[in-house]
């Protein structure tokens, strides 16, 4: 906390910044088609911008400049050592302003400043060079196939790549999307939410400055029925790969399905738990983490435990803890370093919230305004606070009496991102995270792994394939047979 700035600080920050006002397609600004959209600071209601929006004739034109510049091969067939070199260099120029995009950040979306510049905004530029290192280390294969003949499995960039981004993590699922797809050697197109854009237009910018060719990362600010549609829909774009609501994913799957039938890769939502069994150890650790998996980033997070599934013998303490921990959350100004929870993302998100706040609460239950402090509520498994997807600062408590009606209770869910256990027996431990169905299970902590493991989700929570680790780049790449036949024709020739 020691290299935060004050709140005078960042605000004198936030009123000397240019904000970026247009879309980037094929290399500069330019003013799209559409309607203009404002950016909203969701703490004050207040416009930061008017974005010149895009529409489907945008997406013709950016996806025509995306496909030229694939197909002459000025990124997809460049070594991967000189991919690596740009993104670096873009790595290096996201450091060099990382105060400004923490801003950027913060402001848009409602996230505490403190956040943006300790998680957010690290670990995007991390993403980014990762997935710049890792490039020229993934090794395609020879297969088994005899002494009469070689093959080749090879993998190829998948072509234009259409990626749709969520507004709770702006800057992080850019990353996560654009990191393995350019260093595949793709052409990326994105979209990114309504309320966020900015932070991804101006790293567009910046990798264009980075020496990334024209045409190779374009950002098209704009709507879902202006942007996303014509993105799914488009008979030139490859892939798409999303990361936002279920509702939202399924749409995704029918553009493709009634289009050219692009591979679509889902990131959905969730309804996450937390299982703590009788023998779990160190209550305080465990209330620390159950406390963060809940409420950090206002909730509004697809991996968030908004389920507590606890058993009866360790509640009443483990309830005490997390209590006396809550309290600790400050609520309010984003740009207030001191501020644990900052705003929700619009007017009609908090509404949603809201409409989950209904009888008694252990602690907070009533909205201020954009602000949703720490809420817990005690209910049944049936409960619609244990069945829904809040995406707010909202934990629901419901009490166990044996590890396996945990695991059902767990299992008892459309979803299935993440959970964690927390149990001092091994035994448990392994036997829980096989038996839930989800796609990452942590043991005593809480967290998604980090950049080199897998994440997504079973059932309702994703489709099609998995962001971070070297698993990403499956879904930017086409595996290749190439079958070399090893015979001699002259053996076989026996004319005279």
């Amino acid at each position: 906390m020691s290299d935060l700035l004050t709140r005078n600080e960042y605000q004198a920050i936030a009123d000397t910044l240019v904000y970026p006002r247009a879309a980037f397609i094929d290399g500069k600004y330019q003013a799209g088609h559409g309607e203009t959209l404002a950016s909203i600071n969701p703490a004050t209601g207040e416009t930061i911008a008017e974005i010149a929006a895009c529409n489907a004739d945008d997406v013709d034109f950016a996806v025509q400049k995306a496909k030229e510049a694939f197909e002459q091969g000025h990124w997809a067939k460049m070594h991967p050592t000189e991919r690596k070199g740009v993104l670096v260099r873009l790595s290096k120029l996201m450091t060099r302003n990382r105060r400004e995009l923490a801003v950027l950040e913060s402001l848009e979306s409602g996230k505490p400043i403190a956040d943006c510049e300790t998680i957010d905004i690290p670990e995007s530029i991390h993403t980014i060079l990762w997935h710049a290192e890792a490039v020229d280390k993934i090794y395609d294969q020879t297969g088994p196939s005899g002494d009469g003949a070689i093959s080749m499995i090879v993998r190829e960039p998948i072509g234009v790549v259409g990626a749709v981004l969520p507004w709770n993590f702006p800057l992080l699922m850019l990353a996560w999307k654009i990191g393995p797809a350019l260093a595949a050697g793709c052409s990326v197109i994105v979209k990114p939410a309504e309320q966020t854009s900015m932070t991804a237009l101006r790293v567009a910018e910046l990798a264009a400055e980075a020496g990334l060719p024209r045409g190779v990362l374009q950002v098209l600010p704009g709507d879902g029925p202006s942007v996303g549609e014509p993105i799914g829909m488009h008979p030139d774009i490859d892939m798409v790969s999303f990361t936002g609501s279920t509702e939202t994913g399924r749409r995704f799957l029918r553009y493709a399905a009634d289009s050219n039938l692009k591979k679509v890769v889902l990131e959905c939502g969730g309804k996450n738990p937390a299982v703590v069994l009788e023998d779990a150890e160190n209550l305080d650790h465990v209330a620390d983490n159950v406390v963060n998996a809940a409420f950090w980033n206002m909730g509004e997070n697809c991996s968030a435990n908004s389920r507590l599934i606890v058993h009866k013998d360790v509640k009443a303490p483990l309830m005490e803890r997390i209590l006396a921990r809550v309290r600790d959350w400050k609520t309010g100004d984003p740009l207030d370093p001191s501020n644990s929870l900052g705003a929700l993302i619009d007017a009609e998100h908090c509404s949603k919230v809201a409409s989950f706040l209904t009888g008694e609460a252990l602690i907070g239950g009533a909205m201020d305004g954009p602000y949703c402090p720490p809420t817990i509520y005690e209910v049944s498994r049936d409960d619609s606070r244990a069945i829904d997807e809040i995406f707010g600062p909202v934990l629901s408590v419901i009490e166990v009496a044996s590890m396996d009606e945990a695991i059902e209770v767990a299992n008892d869910t459309d979803y299935g991102l993440a959970a964690s256990v927390f149990t001092a027996n091994a035994r448990k431990a392994l036997r829980a995270a096989r038996d839930i169905r989800a796609g990452t299970v942590t043991v005593n902590c809480y967290g998604e792994g980090d950049i080199s493991t897998p994440f997504g989700g079973y059932k309702q929570s994703g489709f099609g394939g998995r962001d971070n680790g070297i698993h990403a780049h499956d879904q930017y790449t086409e595996l290749k047979t190439i079958w070399i036949d090893l015979n001699d024709p002259k053996d076989g020739d026996n004319v005279a």
